[in-house]
C-alpha cells in the first residue's frame, strides 16, 4: 500500500470518519431525547395509572360514603316509622288496658246483679205459682205447666239472666190478659160432688167463672169465697149467651153472670 493511498485511504478514511461523526451527532443527540420522551411517556402513563386509580379509589369511596349515607336515611327513616309505630301501639294498648277494666267493671257488676237477680226472680215464679192455686180455676193445666217450665228454667245454666227475666216477665203479662177476655173454651171439671167430666167454661175475666155440661143438663160457677163450683140452673141462658160472645157467634151486649158478693169493709 503506497502512502498516499495510505492517505487518501486515511483522509478518505477521516471523511468517513468526520461524516460518520457528523452522521453519529444526530444520533447521538437523539438518543437522549428519545429516552427522555420514553421516559416521559412512561412517566405519564405511570401518572395516569396513578390518577386512575386514584379516582378509582375515590370513586370506590363515594360509593360506600353513598351507600353509608343511603344506609343511614334508610336506618333513620326506619327508625321513625317504628316511633310512629310503637306510639300508635302505645296508644292502642291504653285503649286495650281501660276497655278490660271497664269489661272488669262490668263483670263484677253482672256478678252483683246475679246475686240480687237471682233471688227476685225466684220469688217472682214462686209468687207466680201461689197465685195461679188461688186464682180462679180456669185453664189450670196450661197455667200451671207454664209456672213449671219457669221453675225448670231457672235452674238452667245456658239460659241467660235477661231470658229467664223476659219468660218470667211474659207469663205475668198473660196473667194480666186474663183479667180483661171473655173466653170459651172445653175442660174437665173436677169437685161438684160427681165424677170428673169435660165441661164447657166460659170466662169473663176474672169476675166470673161458669160452666155447662156438653149436653146442656147442668150449669154452674166458681164461687171464689167457698172455693168450689155451685151447680145453679138459673145461669142456664145467660151462660148460653156467654158461650156464643165468647165464640164470636153473637154480638157484644150485656151479660147477666153470676159474681161474688162484696164483701163488708171493717171499719177502723
Amino acid at each position: 500500500m503506497t502512502p498516499f493511498n495510505f492517505k487518501v485511504a486515511k483522509l478518505a478514511t477521516g471523511r468517513r470518519l468526520i461524516l460518520l461523526a457528523a452522521a453519529a451527532v444526530p444520533a447521538l443527540l437523539a438518543a437522549p431525547a428519545s429516552a427522555q420522551l420514553t421516559e416521559a411517556l412512561q412517566s405519564q402513563v405511570q401518572t395516569d395509572k396513578g390518577a386512575a386509580d386514584a379516582q378509582k379509589t375515590i370513586n370506590g369511596i363515594r360509593e360506600k360514603t353513598q351507600d353509608a349515607a343511603g344506609r343511614y336515611a334508610q336506618a333513620m327513616a326506619d327508625a321513625d316509622s317504628l316511633e310512629r309505630y310503637n306510639k300508635q301501639l302505645n296508644e292502642q294498648v291504653k285503649s286495650q288496658e281501660a276497655e278490660m277494666a271497664s269489661i272488669e267493671r262490668q263483670l263484677l257488676e253482672i256478678e252483683t246483679t246475679n246475686r240480687e237477680v237471682q233471688p227476685l226472680m225466684q220469688q217472682m215464679v214462686e209468687t207466680l205459682e201461689q197465685f195461679v192455686k188461688l186464682d180462679v180455676p180456669f185453664l189450670l193445666d196450661e197455667r200451671t205447666a207454664r209456672v213449671q217450665r219457669l221453675k225448670d228454667m231457672l235452674a238452667r245454666a245456658d239460659v241467660t239472666i235477661s231470658e229467664k227475666y223476659r219468660n218470667i216477665l211474659e207469663a205475668y203479662q198473660i196473667e194480666l190478659e186474663y183479667g180483661r177476655t171473655l173466653d170459651a173454651y172445653q175442660g174437665r171439671l173436677v169437685g161438684t160432688g160427681a165424677e170428673a167430666r169435660t165441661v164447657e167454661f166460659v170466662r169473663l175475666g176474672r169476675v166470673s167463672l161458669m160452666y155447662r155440661t156438653i149436653d146442656g143438663s147442668e150449669t154452674g160457677y166458681w164461687d171464689a169465697a167457698q172455693k168450689k163450683w155451685i151447680p145453679d140452673a138459673s145461669y142456664k141462658d145467660d151462660i148460653q149467651q156467654a158461650l156464643r160472645v165468647a165464640r164470636g157467634q153473637g154480638a157484644k151486649e150485656l151479660l147477666i153472670v153470676p159474681v161474688p158478693a162484696p164483701k163488708e169493709m171493717g171499719r177502723g
